[in-house]
């Protein structure tokens, strides 16, 4: 993974003590809540429902052991000892005190980590695939264009204050397991028929109150341009984003507003920066600058290929729990004798997502005796270990299962992906966590799970998508009713993945339920699914076969149900809209 450099530590550094002096500042009353304001959101601080939150990146997913160690230490020592693991591959920390923020900013720092854009309107984290330089369908290895990416838009002066956030995400495999055409940007690395690297360029994706899928505006970009084209994609969008609705304001509105327009903007300006620079090369990334970066992502030190074939029952019959958790959390690896291990991060009494200072510390033991001291953060919401020894497997087993992490359950209804929703956002208009403990609590038998099969529960709290519940096989938006918490049900949606088929929003089945009603309409979908599918069909599969009626008509029972026990109609909820978050 990549290690920082002298001038990055001097930075992050500089950086943290800056922050320090501005907090001062602001504390004392010399710096006005109002100026202080985009300072700190600069750094990934809000203030929240109850307290500052801060929003640590985790650039592209790669995380040291080290790193976690660290976070743990900010979690027990300056919040309330957890943290929670996001769908954009940050940790987000929701109880330090603002006078204790620039304590955290200089433990950060300690270890080559930071908030820097990891909120306000700027280029953010560059996210990407959380099995990059293992996966065995990898084309192009993702991570040293991520790191060059990360480089180019951290503090980029001309996309300091853009009209609202900017998102990019990257993949360099054949399978996306990086919802790419869902963000401002999607790359997707591939190689022409000559073997020439390049990225596939999609514009305008994006959820929120407005779901679109990105826009294809560019089939082949050579690698060395891309950051010329992306130059120019983000002028056009900072000289033409609305700036006086922040309804409108993402890119997404402005390519489905001008559409061919756009494209035609974005590759005139990439032919006027291409042209006015002296010698041709000025924007070109060089090859020498790409072996550079690329050094840090070679396979690490203590790689050891085995050739002999991985047996589970090699010295007796394995145990079923294990021949499970082999099947749902190891995955395929391109180096022979090693796997990728999840580490789920979903189980009953505690929310999706979050981890205890003491789980990160047991995350980051597992990594440095098994992983080479390597974890990956995963779109998800789960922690990876990239570099496990197949012969090492049911140690790891045993240790994931002691630490909490061994739960068989990836990619089932269990594993959710799910915001913190009203407990700790200001924003939302509802609460996720309670309803996402009470679905795991009605779906705990893990028989019962396994004959559902693949399936993706995705919960936001509100409009703003932070949970994704737009991609998800079924989803779950949380919504305002007079100051009361109901749940938008759609289904059928897709992130972009071979299970999903191609990217789409779900379609939603009526009207809001309340928060008791959930895990029975949840249920009364699955029984729908279980009925009508046909031999080998996923339940987004059979949503899609049989469209959105019935399913309909099956959640509709579950409220008459409801009104009829207790005694009268039960009224329905509207969504109610609100602004995406900062």
């Amino acid at each position: 993974m990549y290690q920082y450099t002298s001038f990055d530590r001097q930075f992050v550094h500089q950086r943290a003590a800056q922050f320090r002096d501005q907090l001062n500042r602001n504390l004392a009353g010399e710096l006005s809540d109002d100026d202080f304001r985009p300072l700190r959101l600069q750094n990934g601080w809000y203030i929240q429902r109850h307290a500052p939150m801060l929003r640590v990146a985790v650039p592209y997913g790669e995380l040291s052991s080290r790193q976690l160690r660290q976070l743990a230490r900010i979690g027990r020592e300056l919040d309330r000892g957890f943290g929670h693991f996001t769908t954009r591959q940050n940790l987000q920390f929701n109880w330090i005190p603002l006078p204790k923020s620039a304590d955290a900013m200089d433990l950060l720092a300690e270890v080559d980590m930071h908030g820097i854009q990891t909120s306000g309107n700027c280029i953010r984290n560059i996210t990407s695939d959380a099995f990059a330089g293992i996966a065995p369908d990898e084309i192009v290895d993702p991570r040293p264009y991520c790191e060059i990416l990360r480089q180019w838009s951290t503090l980029h002066p001309e996309f300091a204050f853009l009209p609202r956030k900017f998102k990019i995400a990257v993949s360099g495999s054949i399978e996306d397991r990086a919802a790419i055409a869902w963000h401002d940007v999607g790359l997707q690395l591939l190689k022409n028929e000559a073997g020439d690297v390049g990225f596939k360029v999609l514009v305008g994706g994006g959820m929120g109150r407005t779901p679109i899928v990105g826009t294809v505006v560019n089939a082949f970009v050579p690698w060395q341009e891309i950051l010329v084209y992306l130059e120019a994609i983000v002028r056009v969008y900072n000289r033409y984003g609305r700036r006086d609705n922040a309804y409108k304001a993402r890119i997404k509105i402005l390519v489905k507003a001008e559409g061919q327009k756009f494209v035609d903007a974005v590759n005139a300006e990439f032919t006027k920066i291409l042209e006015q620079d002296v010698d041709g090369r000025e924007h070109i990334i060089p090859v020498s600058e790409l072996e550079r970066v690329s050094r840090h992502f070679q396979d690490p030190v203590g790689l050891h290929p085995a050739t002999n074939g991985f047996d589970p029952h090699r010295t007796g019959p394995a145990p079923a729990a294990f021949l499970r958790w082999l099947e749902r959390n190891v995955h395929a690896h391109r180096v022979p004798g090693y796997r990728a291990v999840t580490l789920s991060l979903k189980r009953a009494g505690q929310a999706p997502g979050d981890a205890t200072s003491e789980q990160m510390e047991a995350a980051a033991q597992l990594a440095d005796r098994y992983s080479l001291s390597e974890l990956r953060v995963s779109h998800d919401q789960n922690l990876v270990l990239p570099w496990v020894r197949e012969a090492d497997l049911f140690s790891v087993w045993h240790a994931a299962k002691d630490a909490g992490f061994a739960t068989p359950n990836i990619g089932l209804l269990t594993d959710m992906i799910a915001c913190p929703g009203g407990d700790f956002c200001a924003l939302a208009n509802a609460r996720s966590i309670p309803v996402a403990a009470s679905i795991t609590e009605r779906f705990d038998d893990l028989d019962a799970l396994y004959d559902i099969g693949d399936i993706d529960l995705h919960m936001s709290g509100c409009m703003n998508s932070c949970g994704h519940h737009h991609t998800g096989h079924i989803g779950i938006l949380g919504v305002d009713k007079d100051g009361s918490e109901w749940y938008q049900i759609s289904i059928g949606g897709s992130d972009g993945s071979t299970l999903s088929g191609a990217s789409v929003p779900g379609k939603v089945i009526g009207p809001s339920f309340s928060a008791d009603e959930v895990p029975d309409v949840i249920e009364a979908l699955i029984d729908v699914y279980l009925s009508e599918r046909q031999a080998g069909e996923r339940f987004v599969h059979t949503a899609r076969r049989l469209g959105v009626a019935p399913f309909r008509a099956a959640a509709d029972a579950v409220r008459r149900d409801t009104a009829a026990t207790a005694g009268g109609a039960k009224p329905a909820a509207p969504v109610t809209e609100t602004a995406e978050a900062v």
